[in-house]
Order: C-alpha cells, then sequence, then structure tokens
C-alpha cells in the first residue's frame, strides 16, 4: 500500500493531527487525542487505535496498560483535511483514565462545572503498578 493517503492529511507544524474516538454504535464522542504519521499508520495497520503521547512525548497503543482497546471500524477524514475521526467500538466500555465511558464528564451548569458521568471502574484498579 501506498503512503500517499498520508500525505493529503494537513498536519500541524508540529507533524500532528487531533482526533476524534466516537463510538461507531452510539455516536458519542469518548475522548480526543493525537497522532502523528507513525500512529496513524499504525493504526491502520493494526486496526487499533493508536495515538501520539504530547505529554510522554511516545506512540501509545490505547489500552496497552487498561485493556481498554479501541477497535477502529472506520477512520475519516475532515473537509480541512486537519482532524481525523476514529468510529471506534470501546472495548471494555470505558475510554477515559479516570475509569469513565468518556473524557467528557464535566457539564457547565450555570459557572460551575460539574461532574455528570460516573466512574465505571476505580483507576487505581485500572492501571494497577
Amino acid at each position: 500500500m501506498s503512503d500517499a493517503w498520508l500525505n493529503k492529511i494537513n498536519w500541524s507544524a508540529d507533524g500532528l493531527i487531533p482526533v476524534i474516538a466516537q463510538d461507531e454504535k452510539s455516536g458519542k464522542v469518548l475522548m480526543v487525542a493525537w497522532m502523528n504519521r507513525e500512529a496513524v499508520k499504525l493504526t491502520v495497520e493494526t486496526g487499533e487505535a493508536v495515538y501520539w503521547s504530547r505529554s510522554r512525548k511516545k506512540i501509545w497503543h490505547k489500552g496497552e496498560e487498561s485493556g481498554h482497546v479501541q477497535k477502529v471500524k472506520a477512520i475519516y477524514l475532515d473537509c480541512d483535511e486537519d482532524v481525523i475521526l476514529l468510529a471506534i467500538e470501546q472495548i471494555g466500555g470505558i475510554a477515559c483514565h479516570t475509569g469513565r465511558q468518556s473524557c467528557f464528564f464535566n457539564k457547565l451548569e450555570g459557572d460551575q462545572w460539574v461532574v455528570v458521568t460516573p466512574i465505571i471502574k476505580d483507576p487505581t484498579e485500572i492501571y494497577k503498578q
């Protein structure tokens, strides 16, 4: 397979592209992360979401520690070619490192951020050292 399709992506100055992970069945946005060229290629090759960790400065295979792998069902590039949308099956039902289904659990109500989604599994049980 040629890499020409990778050249269509409008990479940021630091070689990254934001990625939205969306539950394939419900349409719920589960998380937003980043990919570099290698992460996009690995995602396509493995069929599982692989991201670039900006904080750790390394490739991160979603679920490598937690077991909460994201099986990629489809990959979309937006109209400006600068955002990727992954339609995924979230194994274990937990996408967030806080033990929640989604990373979007803080809702603005008036002038306060309110946690509106329960923890499914305690993160200390997920990330045992």
